[in-house]
């Protein structure tokens, strides 16, 4: 057997990253805790720098990726009616699908009251941020400084000034047409830099889970048991099953090869935690893995890493009704409406705030009536919740991005019906050994 098919793809590399994360982080906490040197020089010192390079590393390409693609993207539109419909299709997919989710949240926790009997002498006084308004956050999306809103991330005004920037460059003629070809050029040059950065990943990923569960005390999910198996077991029912009959109903297409090719991006997500830094491989994935065309991809999935939060929609579900079980409120059936109506235009409403999970959750408990308190019962638990909740929202920005590309003709089916579209040669190497070995 050659050396090549020895090697193993990006994805068991990941995952065991991830394992031998998980297993060396629970023995630093449980066997080597009181050890100084351990904390001090390896958790809180090479774990914590070699997670903190990774993120870095995968926040570094947010900016110049979403720019560029889609400058690249709406460039390549013939006409604004076209992009009004693509803006228009998946503003409509992200709203509708937090809106089930949030409603599947509440079915749940009213089903499986997870916050009945629930001690509430741990509660603390908890105060969030105040959220902006709806129309703050739409006079927000367009900037007064271009390169100040790059400078600070600020994705929705780096999606509208790239939109207008690629619009004038459609209609510029031929100088349009030198600039789109040099964008071109440097769209593939950044792709190239996710995929280098990619060889990283396993020991990012290894330190991100290692410092991780080297801080996490399991007795937090002790105390909170019913309200995490609650809250995980609705966001993989969301993420598996509604985003698949979703996908097939929309695309006609396989939502098993879907979710095989999503491995990679998941685990990132899952690792980080974060819709943002996740954007470069969600990217690359749905774009050459998928098949999906650059144009829609380049809109639909830096706009769902900002609005589309369907994992953050189910915690509020969940934890609202944790909640009101915990204080012995009833809510309305009224209440449960109004519920959905908060969180689905919240997600928007809220887009790119810090900490905006919990600023959601504060604006819904205010909505109808609940104690803002009640969010310091299950902050505990929180942080792992939150890497279930980002995988399942990058997930749903791949649907998302996957049924508007079928529907405006802009998916190859047949590169997403290859098993080996968009792997490197060491990777296929890899996949044709492991079969050969199986059979």
């Amino acid at each position: 057997m050659s050396t090549n098919n020895k090697k193993m793809s990006l994805t068991a590399k990941v995952l065991l990253g991830m394992c031998l994360g998980v297993v060396t982080g629970f023995i630093f906490r449980t066997l080597l805790s009181d050890v100084t040197f351990i904390q001090e020089y390896i958790v809180q010192g090479a774990l914590n720098v070699g997670g903190e390079i990774f993120i870095a590393s995968l926040k570094m390409l947010v900016v110049p990726l979403i720019f560029v693609s889609l400058v690249c993207g709406t460039s390549s539109l013939k006409d604004l009616a076209t992009l009004g419909r693509l803006g228009g299709k998946t503003l409509a997919f992200y709203l509708v699908t937090t809106a089930i989710a949030i409603t599947l949240a509440l079915v749940m926790g009213s089903v499986f009251q997870p916050g009945a009997g629930v001690d509430l002498t741990s509660a603390t006084t908890f105060s969030a941020e105040e959220a902006p308004t709806l129309g703050q956050v739409i006079v927000g999306m367009f900037p007064t400084n271009p390169i100040n809103s790059m400078a600070e991330g600020n994705t929705l005004q780096i999606i509208v000034f790239a939109v207008l920037f690629g619009i004038a460059i459609s209609l510029a003629g031929k100088p349009g047409e030198r600039i789109a070809a040099l964008f071109s050029d440097f769209n593939e040059v950044i792709m190239k830099l996710v995929s280098l950065l990619m060889n990283i990943a396993p020991y990012g990923v290894f330190c991100l889970m290692a410092q991780l569960f080297s801080e996490l005390g399991l007795d937090a999910i002790v105390n909170l048991l019913e309200y995490f198996l609650v809250l995980a077991g609705t966001l993989l029912l969301h993420g598996l099953v509604t985003y698949s009959i979703m996908f097939r109903v929309f695309t006609g297409l396989n939502p098993l090869i879907f979710l095989k090719k999503m491995e990679d991006a998941i685990m990132f997500a899952f690792s980080t935690a974060s819709s943002n830094a996740t954007i470069p491989v969600t990217m690359e994935t749905t774009t050459r893995r998928m098949g999906v065309d650059n144009k829609v991809a380049a809109f639909t999935v830096p706009l769902g890493a900002t609005i589309n939060m369907d994992g953050t929609a189910i915690m509020q579900g969940v934890a609202t009704a944790f909640i009101a079980q915990a204080f012995n409120i009833d809510l309305s059936f009224n209440d449960y409406l109004m519920v959905i109506l908060t969180a689905t235009l919240a997600s928007v409403g809220t887009a790119g705030v810090p900490g905006v999970g919990i600023i959601m959750l504060a604006m819904v408990l205010n909505q109808v009536g609940l104690p803002v308190e009640g969010i310091a019962l299950i902050i505990g638990v929180d942080r792992l919740l939150d890497m279930i909740r980002t995988a399942v929202n990058i997930t749903g920005d791949s649907v998302v991005t996957c049924i508007v590309g079928k529907s405006e003709g802009a998916m190859d089916v047949a590169r997403f019906n290859d098993p080996n579209a968009g792997k490197t040669e060491e990777e296929i190497h890899f996949s044709s050994a492991k079969n050969t070995h199986t059979l």
